[in-house]
């Protein structure tokens, strides 16, 4: 590929580690070395990485009978192993004449809009100065990321803040497969995915690693983000000689994710619909599904037919189908309780707060207030 492209790598603490849970620093030099080659074709590049727990407990290890679950003990591994994983990038980076910038990233610079902006002119003018910069969650302070670990979508949230062409999920397996292959032998690798399915869903599995948090599953969510966004995404072995720069070279490698919108949703309708903690979701029926794919419309009260979760007015919630499937996501202009009172209702029902007063809003979801998946 002739062009230049901004390049988010995401590796994960599996990929990142022994089976013994100790820091590979020989895959971190390895890695590197691919991020350099992409430098020097002008390739600008963002890595997000995991393993700063692990990492930890490698270090103060000797004081712990085993792997601790209390959020003080795995907040403090963090902030020990931050240090050291920050420290093993950045030094396999300057053996190639690269400098690195540590970028530790919470909810709050993703969901406040004015820290999002900040956060994304600080990451334009890093990569503007060939910098490389290493981006993880804020462990010591964020205990519901510790919790779940999502990287994975951190990486499609930085993605889509710093508008990526690309993001490159490094794991401990080739891809998505049509079953967990550790389980089934005739499991197939899905090598091109251009929409989700429930069969797609379903594949997904758990996490795979007792070393990781995460898991097919939030790839799985992290992709389908970023083809909303218009950022192809792929999922491959980590330690697949030249995996990046073959993904970068748009080769066979892993399971590839199409971008749905070549031309990109407006950067502020991407925050709004796609950067919030999502709050409940809103169910609707197939009539409702097809008009919001085929027709462009907005979400009107007679095609909800159930809601699930408790939020307020202007809460990002998940559109799901009846069957369950996500077929979308936006801000709501109703509460939950209101939701479930206009529910099914048509339009001329509730003009004028004929049904219940102050409910003249006919959209319960606008149309400029939603992305797709």
């Amino acid at each position: 590929m002739s062009e230049r492209q901004r390049i988010v790598i995401k590796v994960g603490t599996s990929t990142l580690t022994s089976a013994e849970g100790r820091v590979d620093t020989a895959y971190i030099a390895s890695l590197m070395a691919q991020v350099a080659a992409l430098r020097a074709r002008g390739d600008e590049v963002t890595i997000v990485s995991s393993g700063a727990i692990a990492a930890g407990l490698e270090l103060i290890g000797d004081s712990l009978n085993s792997r601790p679950d209390d959020i003080p003990t795995l907040q403090a591994a963090a902030a020990v192993g931050q240090v050291q994983i920050s420290g093993h990038y950045a030094e396999a980076l300057a053996a190639h004449g690269l400098t690195m910038a540590q970028v530790l990233l919470t909810r709050f610079e993703i969901e406040h809009r004015e820290a999002y902006l900040h956060a994304r002119d600080t990451l334009s003018r890093l990569l503007e100065l060939g910098v490389v910069p290493l981006i993880n969650e804020n462990d010591t302070v964020a205990t519901d990321e510790i919790r779940f670990g999502d990287n994975d979508t951190l990486a499609a949230q930085v993605a889509i803040l710093i508008k990526a062409d690309l993001v490159c999920l490094l794991s401990d397996i080739e891809g998505l497969y049509t079953a967990d292959p550790r389980l089934d032998e005739d499991a197939e690798l899905l090598r091109e995915i251009g929409s989700f399915t429930e069969e797609i869903v379903s594949a997904a599995g758990d996490a795979g690693s007792s070393r990781g948090s995460g898991g097919m599953i939030t790839k799985l969510e992290a992709a389908r983000l970023l083809m909303a966004a218009g950022s192809p995404m792929v999922i491959c072995e980590g330690h697949a000689p030249d995996a990046v720069l073959a993904a970068a070279a748009g080769e066979q490698v892993g399971t590839r994710f199409g971008a749905q919108n070549p031309s990109r949703s407006r950067a502020r309708k991407l925050w709004q619909a796609l950067s919030g903690s999502v709050k409940g979701s809103v169910y609707v029926d197939d009539g409702a599904v097809h008009a919001l794919r085929e027709g462009g419309g907005s979400l009107l009260p007679v095609g909800v037919t159930s809601v699930s979760g408790s939020f307020s007015a202007g809460s990002v919630v998940d559109i799901r189908s009846n069957s369950g499937l996500s077929i979308g996501r936006g801000l709501t202009q109703y509460g939950s309780d209101e939701i479930r009172a206009v529910a099914g209702q048509r339009s001329e029902t509730l003009k004028g707060g004929k049904l219940l007063p102050g409910l003249e809003k006919t959209e319960v979801i606008h149309r400029d207030n939603m992305v797709l998946f």
